[in-house]
């Protein structure tokens, strides 16, 4: 029988390479290790490495609606980086700007919020101009001359069915998309084998 790590010198052939199957085996296994926990305390360089978390039921979601996408906070990045691939973020960036200016409350902020948004996605010399219909264009241009919460309601509108008709559906084929799919039911499993032992005596080598 194999006597412990003193004998090893002394230990047979077959013994041996024994051992080093079950070595090979449990570094299979093991090598790689559960990410940190988000709910537990981590060094900052594990907590600056380790993308949040988003549920497989989550993800999933996000394939239902372009709504459920991009009102999510992670989803809402996967589909950013995703056009920025594609250097289309433009269309994505004019919706958020359109959100933000939603909130605004003070009429004086609501004017130069309006012109700089404009400027930077709507004028036709905007380095970031949407692809928007010259009727639009206009109708948003005069809306301008008094703002009001809903002076980019059409535009947004017009922009997110752009989107939800084109990028979003290439969005659902891609690597990027499939990739999280793929790591949200892995974590997923992970999680629901948590804190079970596992038992490797059948790799131990009995040896005569």
């Amino acid at each position: 029988m194999c006597k412990g790590l003193a004998g090893v010198a002394a230990l047979p052939a077959t013994c041996l390479k024994s051992a080093k199957d079950m070595k090979h085996r449990l570094g299979f296994l093991l090598q790689k290790p559960e990410p940190c926990d988000q709910s537990l305390s981590c060094d900052k360089k594990d907590k600056t490495a380790s993308p949040p978390r988003v549920s497989e039921e989550e993800v999933k979601k996000w394939a239902e609606s372009l709504e459920n996408l991009i009102y999510h906070e992670s989803g809402l990045s996967a589909f950013k980086a995703f056009l920025k691939s594609e250097y289309s973020e433009e269309n994505i960036e004019f919706w958020i700007a359109c959100e933000d200016y939603k909130k605004i409350k003070t009429p004086t902020k609501m004017g130069s919020k309006a012109k700089k948004i404009y400027d930077d996605f709507i004028s036709t010399q905007a380095a970031k101009e949407v692809n928007l219909d010259s009727s639009t264009r206009e109708e948003t241009r005069k809306n301008l001359l008094e703002p009001t919460p809903l002076c980019f309601d059409e535009a947004q509108r017009k922009i997110f069915s752009l989107m939800e008709k084109d990028s979003y559906r290439r969005f659902l084929k891609s690597k990027l998309y499939l990739d999280l799919v793929s790591q949200s039911i892995n974590s997923g499993t992970r999680k629901k084998h948590k804190g079970h032992s596992l038992d490797y005596s059948h790799l131990i080598p009995q040896c005569a």
